[in-house]
């Protein structure tokens, strides 16, 4: 997500005419200009062959069941009970 969020502002910095990136032309840095969002596509399919995104995912999933879980335990004064063995 950051690789898009800085192809976005090198192009709003660049058609505003802002700072280094303004002075570029097209002719000449067009892959500069391009670059971060070729990465984050490289990024993405990389973290969706791997597993990471499904792993991120089933972390979060996880964590939510055993929030869950302890809201239960306390609700019912299990949770004590277990603290004090």
């Amino acid at each position: 997500m950051w690789l898009v969020v800085v192809g976005v502002l090198m192009l709003i910095m660049n058609f505003a005419g802002i700072g280094p990136i303004g002075a570029w032309t097209w002719g000449d840095r067009w892959w500069a200009m391009l670059l971060p969002f070729l990465l984050a596509v490289l990024w993405w399919s990389w973290s969706d062959w791997s597993g990471l995104t499904r792993r991120r995912e089933m972390d979060k999933i996880d964590a939510k069941r055993e929030a869950r879980r302890q809201k239960s335990l306390d609700a019912l004064g299990l949770q004590d009970k277990n603290k004090r063995r």
